[in-house]
């Protein structure tokens, strides 16, 4: 058995009938030319079906200490397990548009996993149009974040259309050939690295400097002296995003290329997150004014910052966060677009200096208000932020399954008590895919969001100088 960690736990703990705590994401494939539609997916679910050894989140299910759920929890084989509960085919009508894709996933992704279960399911979908199917997968946030997903995801598929796999991608023998594949594809040490090991193994004896720095800065935050750093809780306006939430879901998606949001942050000498940010800061702007519910003052966004170390493939859960001012009070983008950057660089260097085991302690220490807000249901009242923006880094190469290709990654996240959306994004091949997840009842035609990304993004291309030339229009994929 291996025991779960505090942050693994706290997943569990913060899981309610209205929000559960379980990511995923919907994975859109076209199929290899002639081939039977039908007759494909049904040899893809026999083959997840195959295994007989397990990698750890397919094969394992919780078990409690002595003290229950409020005790330590653990993961324990699971002897009784069922793969046809866990893996689900599933049809659209003919053709189906990602309107019915969107609207199925939504239902899906707003029902609770079975914790005597293992904490996954995987459904495929048929019926699409222009020959493609998804296969939706969602799994406990317990047993898995965002990095770890996309090192599944890359253990599962292959680089070739030409590649078969002969056992399934659930198995443990694939996760060992993609183990393999990145330690092979390794890159040894230089000599500068290796003078650095005697530097780092010093500054595991002296980290309590660097989390006393870090606290000492928290600390002068508060006392209005952080100058651009944002904290959770502090200066959070009240928006529309922020209120109760129920147990309904929307869920919906879209593609940008990769080039164009990163030529903005290039453009205004900022990195790709800022321009993330600042497009998802303009949207919001543009969301919440046609709501006429925009605050006077900026919202801040719940920005996960990976703490996983370099082939670190195992941990379930290793991830920080940072708090961002999107600057939404701020009409001139330009100027949106520097109060972001200046918070994201100040929420960072927070980082810095500490070690992965400080970062952990540190989000401990900073989260203790929630421990007392959400058993008293004021979590709604008092959010630690606004909204959430995750950027999950993906597989720049194309990927294929059993040579049908793999067309976007769409992450579906989780939406919160207090915090109704949730903005995700993975960036693959060409592409970053955006997925949007937020509470049905509390965030309104949420589809428009999509629109307003594109908007958002169009007005800082032309701030910052950019000409785009004109192309012919993508198929929207959103709902």
């Amino acid at each position: 058995m291996r025991r779960l960690g505090f942050l693994d736990s706290a997943f569990l703990l913060a899981e309610s009938r209205e929000t559960p705590m379980h990511v995923g994401s919907v994975n859109l494939f076209t199929l290899p030319r002639n081939v039977n539609e039908k007759t494909f997916l049904h040899e893809l679910t026999d083959q997840m079906k195959s295994a007989e050894s397990f990698q750890p989140i397919f094969g394992e299910r919780l078990k409690s200490g002595l003290l229950g759920r409020l005790g330590p929890q653990y993961w324990d084989d699971d002897d009784a397990l069922d793969l046809n509960y866990h893996i689900r085919h599933s049809a659209l009508p003919k053709p189906g548009r990602y309107r019915e894709l969107f609207t199925l996933v939504s239902r899906l992704h707003a029902t609770l996993l079975d914790r005597n279960r293992p904490l996954w399911e995987m459904h495929l979908i048929e019926g699409l149009q222009d020959r493609q199917f998804a296969v939706y997968s969602k799994y406990h946030h317990a047993a898995i974040d965002g990095v770890r997903s996309m090192h599944l995801t890359q253990s599962m598929f292959s680089t070739s259309a030409r590649a078969r796999m002969h056992d399934s991608p659930l198995s443990l023998e694939a996760m060992e050939r993609y183990r393999e594949s990145l330690q092979r594809a390794a890159i040894p040490p230089s000599e500068a690295e290796l003078r650095n090991v005697a530097e780092a193994l010093k500054s595991t004896y002296d980290s309590g400097v660097h989390l006393l720095g870090a606290l000492k800065q928290f600390s002068s935050a508060w006392m209005g002296r952080g100058g651009a750093l944002a904290l959770p809780w502090l200066d959070v306006p009240k928006s529309p995003i922020n209120t109760h939430v129920d147990g309904a879901r929307r869920f919906v998606a879209q593609s940008w290329p990769f080039a164009r949001v990163r030529a903005v942050g290039k453009a205004l000498d900022g990195t790709f997150n800022d321009a993330v940010l600042a497009m998802c800061a303009g949207a919001l702007r543009r969301y919440l004014q046609r709501q006429q519910g925009l605050p006077g003052e900026s919202l801040k966004a719940m920005v996960p910052v990976s703490l996983r170390k370099e082939g670190d493939i195992d941990s379930s859960n290793a991830v920080g966060a940072i708090s961002a001012d999107l600057g939404t009070n701020i009409k001139d983008p330009l100027q949106r677009f520097a109060r972001i950057q200046a918070s994201t660089r100040a929420g960072k260097a927070l980082y810095d200096e500490m070690s992965a085991r400080e970062s952990e302690l540190f989000m401990q220490v900073t989260q203790l208000p929630g421990v007392l807000l959400i058993p008293l249901g004021l979590i709604s009242r008092f959010p630690p932020y606004n909204t959430v923006v995750s950027n999950v880094p993906g597989p720049r190469q194309t990927m294929f399954w059993n040579g049908a290709r793999l067309q976007g990654i769409y992450p579906a996240s989780i939406v919160s008590e207090g915090v109704a959306l949730n903005i995700t994004l993975v960036s693959y091949g060409k592409n970053v895919d955006f997925g949007i997840v937020a509470c049905r009842r509390t965030m309104p035609q949420v589809q428009r969001l999509i629109d307003d990304m594109e908007d958002a993004l169009v007005e800082l291309e032309d701030a910052a100088g950019l000409h785009r030339r004109k192309t012919a229009p993508r198929r929207s994929r959103k709902a």
